[in-house]
């Protein structure tokens, strides 16, 4: 049997008719929320839609080609790849272009490429391989290069800067905890992001200490309150814990305490040293400061967008918003309002699902290798949309900051559809020989 013939039978299908769906899905959004009458054509080159049409062909000429490349070549060259992508975020900060305030496209003729989006496949290439060849992740020494692995992309991505896809990164510590990470360690992060809410919400108000009559600023009465819940933690390991396991909690307790004091009492400082932008956009989102007219606007149009078109939809080319552009960024950042308004919370609800169903076929694909290399990478994959979907989609409805994340597959970009191609393509040769490959 060829290798053409191989790669046809163990290929994953549901997970390519899913990938074709989605990308189909959403060029016909991207016509619609730049549908200009004058230039109708699907393939007019001086639309968006046209362009996008390239980049589909492109993707999947190269999705193609990938499909042909030996699992083990792909695996040989994770190292490699990474390197040479890292060697692209230092370029494009040299001699890159800037848009929207952010050093981070090569100009290609009339397209542009940006290689951050490309560190997502390369990152999640060299993670695999490193982790695959760990026996635990226990030792400190293999976690500080799984991170290094993972950060090094980020701080150049931040140069450029670009929040949004920096971002992204935070999904592989989701690989980290499935390989073995501790669970102590999502907990503290995961505690430290309520944290940073509840101290910003919290900073600007004046608050009363019960019993004393003093009032202090929120930032310290929210410490105040973890000292309280301290010391009832305490008092319980006092009365209800056998002896000698006291001096470790008591220890944990201290750490707890303090640590938390330190990291609220930065939050303002770490807040302040973001662009201005960004830190209205954090307000505007925690309901600290109302701008529907200024950084507001965008999440406002959009809600009301998606709030317009109601259980169905107003249908396709006929959503008013759409039409009418009053969504900025609505082909790229916010292609969901295209979406909620014109096909409704029924139209909206396909394609989150649709989506869900693609992150659980990679789950699914992790479950049954044989190759620890293909399974963690498989992790990476669904680590990625997920953290993707859930922004973004958030984003429109206004449950996260506007950071510029792409929907997969559905906002207007080329590097982004191709990285995301690459990202499956890659998944898909490799877990086609599932039953050969045990490394």
């Amino acid at each position: 049997m060829s290798q053409r013939d191989s790669i046809w039978r163990n290929m994953d299908k549901p997970l390519v008719l899913m990938y074709l769906l989605l990308m189909a899905m959403g060029w016909a959004n991207i016509y619609s929320a730049a549908y200009d009458p004058e230039h109708a054509n699907l393939f007019d080159r001086a639309r968006e839609y046209g362009a996008q049409s390239v980049w589909i062909v492109a993707s999947l000429l190269i999705g193609a080609a990938m499909l042909l490349v030996r699992g083990e070549f792909i695996r040989n060259l994770a190292y490699p790849v990474y390197a040479f992508v890292l060697l692209l975020l230092v370029l494009v900060l040299l001699v890159g272009r800037e848009v929207n305030g952010a050093k981070a496209w090569f100009g290609v003729g009339g397209f542009g490429i940006q290689p951050a989006e490309f560190s997502k496949f390369a990152t999640s290439l060299a993670l695999s391989s490193y982790l695959s060849g760990l026996k635990t992740l226990k030792e400190a020494r293999s976690r500080v290069v799984a991170a290094t692995l993972i950060l090094l992309p980020v701080g150049l991505i931040m140069l450029q800067p670009d929040t949004g896809t920096a971002l992204v990164s935070a999904a592989f510590v989701l690989v980290l905890y499935r390989e073995g990470l501790s669970g102590n360690i999502l907990l503290i992060a995961i505690l430290a992001a309520i944290l940073v809410v509840l101290s910003l919400i919290m900073k600007e108000s004046v608050y009363s200490i019960p019993f004393t009559g003093t009032e202090v600023h929120g930032q310290y009465f929210l410490i105040f309150l973890l000292a309280v819940f301290c010391l009832l933690i305490f008092l319980f390991v006092r009365k209800f814990v056998l002896k000698h396991r006291r001096k470790r909690i008591y220890v944990y307790l201290l750490a707890v305490l303090l640590g938390s004091a330190a990291f609220i009492s930065s939050v303002d400082h770490l807040v302040d040293r973001m662009p201005a932008h960004q830190q209205t956009r954090i307000r505007v989102l925690l309901g600290l400061e109302y701008d529907p007219r200024g950084f507001g606007y965008n999440v406002e149009q959009s809600k009301t967008a998606i709030g317009s078109g109601g259980l169905l939809g107003k249908g396709f080319l006929n959503g008013t918003f759409t039409k009418y552009k009053y969504v900025p960024m609505q082909s790229t950042d916010f292609i969901f309002c295209t979406v909620g308004e014109e096909w409704g919370f029924v139209g909206s609800a396909v394609v989150v699902l649709l989506f869900g169903a693609l992150i659980l076929r990679c789950i699914q694909i992790s479950d049954r290798q044989r190759s620890r290399f293909t399974r963690i990478y498989a992790y990476c994959v669904a680590s990625i949309f997920f953290l993707h979907l859930m922004i973004n989609v958030g984003m429109a409805i206004g449950l996260a900051p506007v950071i510029g994340i792409p929907l997969p597959f559905f906002s207007y970009g080329g590097s982004s559809l191709i990285g995301f191609t690459i990202l499956l393509a890659i998944l898909v040769r490799l877990d086609a020989e599932r039953l050969e490959v045990l490394r």
